[in-house]
């Protein structure tokens, strides 16, 4: 209904801002992430929102990107997950970070979340895998002038982070330690999954 809010910031709190659009104050829940990127109060913002309806409360939760609310979307279509947990899941971890865990069946990386047990992360990678493909995992988060100055296009790039990140997981480490160490490589030319994998070890 509400696809997103564009307007001012009048307040900011520890789990809400408050964005203020044509004289009225929309209240939005948001994850610790956009709280630790929001711009300061007087700034403008654009927030992507999910309009939760319930019989007796109507709730706005709100994202800076479109992935970031895409991946909301896609965690509370899961069972025993609702939008209060989603948003849990998203302050600690980030939409590739949660793609990796999910593709990498690491139940752990989505168990420390608060609230989340390792039998929900169970049930959360299960009802997901199928939903989420290993090339999405970059698609959204890579930096375009990044990738072009690669030398590669978009899409060819993140299948090259994805085969690495997932041979970091392979040797043990968590979906979101392979996320950071692989984003963390500045790009080449000449770059190839094996150059990239070697020095993403470096930050490991």
């Amino acid at each position: 209904m509400i696809q997103y809010i564009k307007g001012t910031i009048s307040w900011v709190g520890e789990k809400s801002i408050v964005v203020e659009n044509q004289g009225i104050g929309y209240h939005i829940s948001v994850p610790a992430s956009v709280l630790d990127r929001i711009p300061a109060v007087g700034s403008q913002v654009t927030i992507y929102t999910y309009l939760h309806v319930r019989e007796d409360l109507l709730q706005l939760f709100g994202f800076l990107t479109r992935d970031d609310l895409e991946v909301f979307r896609l965690l509370i279509t899961v069972s025993g997950i609702g939008p209060k947990g989603g948003l849990a899941i998203l302050s600690v971890m980030s939409a590739d970070e949660l793609r990796f865990a999910v593709l990498a069946g690491d139940t752990k990386a989505i168990a420390r979340t608060p609230g989340i047990g390792a039998k929900t992360a169970g049930k959360l990678i299960l009802e997901l895998k199928d939903k989420l493909k290993l090339e999405d995992v970059t698609e959204a988060g890579l930096n375009r002038e990044e990738a072009m100055s690669s030398g590669e296009n978009g899409s060819e790039y993140s299948r090259m982070v994805a085969d690495a990140a997932e041979a970091l997981t392979a040797l043990g480490y968590s979906a979101g330690e392979a996320m950071k160490a692989v984003r963390a490589v500045e790009p080449r030319e000449d770059m190839t999954v094996e150059a990239l994998l070697k020095q993403s070890l470096r930050y490991l």
